[in-house]
């Protein structure tokens, strides 16, 4: 067992990772459903099949289903808290990020169910300026098709204007962390505090509470979940914005988008390393920062325990240079690569690799969308060449 450094967690104690998204959730929830087998023989208990149980934590706190899901019943929710008592295990741990949504009464119903003074809750968190690109990128994979900029400056004002308002019920940490604070109580909530500097830190912390030795807990291989590059996530963009102009049906949006083209081309590719990332405007970051300032200093005035450095929250990254002309200029031409994957993607999913291609085209006309993305590609292509065409021989792109 792991030597005891004051984290360890007391026997029967029920461990609750509520996230929020975009903190490190998927990476500790692969890694504990890799070790499932592993974490019961040494005594910890973590429920389910697949990385995290999504449907009873909807159902629980009310919340609707991804964009083309199934609602949720909260008899799910139910068997879930059942499971833990029919474990008997030494420690028991449930992680998801969508906890997050939950209001002051659910996080106080979801504490009462899992045990009241058993439970013992954890807030991981990351700075407000890492966060924003993930969240953005994150709302154009659940079908949404406004643009960065706009986005941003939404979220951003004072008062926030913002077709997401639960992006600050997600990430004003500070209400967040003292909501569920008066739940559990201060003592029983741990916040775990990384900036990209240790990648390992949460997962370490973690063995350190459940008493498990170092190492125990290891990243899962070959699943992707990597960043879309600008260019990919514009070309998302404007392929919801198609979906939906096409009044395409909702449910079968994660058929063809988030677990077609998508899918398809983030595991299909792998940008270069030049390859421009989403840029955030410098006022921008510094706007988050000022916000996460505030934050962490109403968080230690909370009296919860703090594992690694709270002040990376309110510290303001530097643009990288000629940020600003980018910016200025647009998203990048989108990959001709992107574009293809994200076509067979789509198609594949649709038809070929899932359900029949007879049942799906009775809903979506499926060789639309393909028509559209090829037709988007195409054009892209024709004004790149046109482009080469007019520049003055010897000259640079």
């Amino acid at each position: 067992m792991t030597e005891d450094n004051g984290l360890l967690l007391a026997p029967g104690t029920r461990l609750l990772h509520i996230g929020p998204h975009k903190t490190g959730s998927t990476m500790l929830q692969g890694a504990l459903s890799l070790a499932r087998d592993r974490l019961a023989a040494a005594g910890v208990f973590y429920p389910g099949k697949g990385r995290q149980p999504l449907s009873p934590v909807l159902a629980v706190t009310n919340q609707p289903p991804l964009l083309g899901g199934i609602t949720p019943k909260i008899a799910y929710w139910h068997s879930l808290v059942a499971s833990f008592d029919a474990a008997d295990a030494r420690l028991g741990v449930l992680s998801s990020e969508f906890f997050d949504e939950a209001d002051d009464e659910t996080a106080q119903r979801v504490v009462t169910d899992l045990g009241g003074s058993r439970v013992h809750v954890v807030v991981t968190l990351r700075p407000l300026t890492s966060i924003i690109p993930s969240q953005w990128q994150q709302y154009l994979q659940n079908g949404y098709s406004f643009s960065y900029p706009d986005w941003l400056t939404g979220i951003l004002s004072d008062p926030p204007v913002t077709p997401t308002p639960g992006f600050w019920r997600r990430h004003r940490h500070d209400e967040l962390i003292a909501r569920w604070a008066a739940a559990v109580g201060p003592a029983n909530l741990t916040v775990i505090v990384t900036d990209g500097s240790d990648p390992m830190l949460l997962l370490r912390t973690f063995e350190s509470m459940l008493g498990l030795p170092s190492g125990f807990l290891v990243p899962e291989q070959g699943t992707v979940n990597r960043s879309l590059t600008w260019a990919e996530a514009e070309f998302v963009r404007l392929l919801n914005q198609e979906y939906h102009r096409q009044q395409w049906p909702d449910r079968k949006y994660p058929v063809f988008m988030r677990d077609g083209a998508v899918a398809r081309m983030k595991s299909g590719r792998h940008p270069a390393a030049d390859e421009q990332k989403i840029l955030t405007p410098q006022w921008a970051l510094e706007r988050a920062a000022s916000i996460g300032a505030e934050m962490a200093e109403k968080i230690l005035a909370l009296g919860v325990r703090v594992v690694g450095d709270i002040a990376v929250l309110g510290r303001v990254p530097s643009a990288r240079p000629g940020t600003e002309t980018e910016l200025s200029a647009g998203p990048p031409p989108i990959p001709a690569q992107a574009a293809a994957l994200a076509v067979t993607g789509a198609f594949d999913a649709g038809g070929i690799g899932g359900q029949p291609a007879a049942d799906v085209l009775s809903e979506v006309q499926a060789g639309d969308i393909i028509r559209v993305l090829l037709n988007r590609t195409r054009q892209r292509l024709r004004r790149k060449l046109r482009a080469a065409a007019l520049r003055p021989r010897g000259a640079r792109a």
